[in-house]
């Protein structure tokens, strides 16, 4: 098996999101997978297996498969797109959450992603418990979104891995207004494999929808601020969002089996 390791969103070598990618020609075992994924120790391996349309395509943590995985779509995509002879601009990946689509402009690749909203919860205590801090608001969709007042409490925010992997979510996105940028945000999911992950793409199908609401504005750029680093450029359109960004492969290899 080819294995690439590609950093998404970012311009920048050891910069963005690691993700594996691994193509395939047919799907083996799922433990084989998810074996894979747990070698690699990356917060997602993406796997992808030609079809009739484009590319079936999977994720998984260390731990678990995933329904939607932002980072690893892109680089999936940039394997696609670099090292498979794709000749299209636009292509189709058949996945958990339907059929996701990344279009290549140049070096930029832009996600077509399902908006996924949170609804109000109005237990902010055990959050604020959770994490140590004066939480505004709480919202829940697969992840569980928890606004902050200022950028500062996002990047200085030290996590308790062990009180979040408590708490009753796949996820934790806190997030809070950007100083230099429309919105900021970190990502933690330790009790799925995941501690924190430096670029999260499919929190921004919950985020988007929020800060386009609050700011009541459609096109925004944000900023994960994550130890690596991420941008992200957003823009909600309906029930859609569109995600895009950057990446850059960092190694190509065999998996010996």
């Amino acid at each position: 098996m080819k294995l690439y390791q590609v950093d998404a969103f970012t311009s920048s070598l050891f910069a963005g999101n690691p993700a594996a990618v691994v193509p395939l020609d047919s799907w083996p075992d799922d433990a084989l997978l998810q074996n894979i994924a747990l070698e690699n120790n990356l917060s997602e391996t993406a796997f992808l297996v030609p079809d009739d349309t484009g590319y079936a395509l999977r994720w998984f943590t260390p731990t678990v498969e995933v329904d939607l995985c932002g980072h690893a779509t892109l680089a999936a995509a940039w394997v696609v797109f670099n090292a498979l002879g794709f000749p299209g601009e636009r292509v189709r990946f058949n996945t958990a959450s339907g059929a996701l689509y990344v279009n290549r402009s140049g070096q930029t690749l832009t996600l077509d992603f399902p908006i996924r909203p949170g609804k109000p919860v109005n237990d902010t205590a055990t959050y604020e418990t959770a994490l140590g801090l004066p939480v505004r608001e709480v919202l829940q969709a697969r992840d569980t979104l928890v606004i902050v007042d200022s950028a500062d409490q996002v990047r200085d925010f030290q996590p308790d891995f062990t009180a979040i992997s408590r708490l009753d979510t796949f996820g934790v996105i806190l997030s809070a207004p950007g100083d230099d940028c429309d919105f900021v945000s970190r990502f933690f999911a330790p009790a799925k494999g995941v501690p924190e992950d430096p670029v999260t793409g499919s929190a921004h199908c919950t985020l988007v929808p929020y800060w386009a609401d609050r700011l009541n504005k459609a096109t925004l750029f944000a900023r994960q601020l994550s130890p690596r680093g991420g941008e992200l450029h957003c823009r909600l359109d309906g029930e859609r969002v569109s995600l895009s960004g950057q990446a850059r492969c960092y190694l190509k290899g065999d998996i010996l089996l």
